[in-house]
């Protein structure tokens, strides 16, 4: 029975109160992993090419300079992005024994919306905001909303205030690493990269 209640919930990151919560959260992602005997992983889904877009390897960036022993696939050295998102799932299946994978990206919404993360239990569809077909990934997600949605996605993304994408990173890997400060059951890897 999962421990993570199956509806997405929302974090404004400007607001102080909202932290501990989100820190709460990921704690509950970590519980639902252990409790299954599975082993965490972090996969940061994104491009270096479009500022909207870099949200996740952003994320790995940050989580990788903080925490090199945390497995991390998607980094701003090598990005996890469409054209070897699947490989690299498939990579992670056949190099981690039961991986837990959380998902974390860019995601666009409404305006009211901009500068909150999102979390909940079960896979990430990646892509979707620009009508890409890609598989989808994860136990749980994390994203971050960059933008608003609108007709022109693509333009969107490549118009987004990078202040906006380092200010949800950086919430959402101090978060993490707040959440993975007490827990001894982490399993130790090396950096990984992306097969591709």
């Amino acid at each position: 029975m999962s421990t993570i209640s199956s509806e997405i919930k929302y974090f404004n990151i400007y607001r102080s109160a909202t932290f501990p919560k989100f820190v709460n959260m990921v704690n509950q992602h970590y519980e639902e992993c252990y409790s299954q005997n599975q082993n965490i992983v972090f996969l940061c889904i994104g491009s270096d090419r479009a500022t909207g877009d870099c949200l996740g390897p952003v994320t790995g960036h940050l989580l990788m300079k903080k925490k090199k022993s945390l497995p991390v696939f998607g980094t701003l050295a090598s990005p996890v992005h469409a054209q070897n998102l699947g490989k690299t799932i498939d990579y992670i299946y056949d190099t981690i024994s039961r991986p837990y994978i959380i998902a974390i990206d860019a995601s666009l919404g409404i305006r009211q919306h901009i500068g909150h993360v999102t979390s909940g239990s079960g896979p990430l569809s990646p892509g979707i905001g620009v009508n890409k077909k890609l598989p989808c990934v994860g136990d749980a997600f994390i994203t971050g909303i960059v933008n608003a949605s609108n007709s022109n996605s693509h333009l969107t993304l490549q118009t987004t205030k990078l202040s906006t994408v380092v200010d949800l990173a950086e919430f959402i890997a101090h978060g993490i690493l707040k959440a993975a400060e007490k827990r001894t059951e982490l399993h130790v890897c090396s950096s990984f990269k992306c097969p591709v």
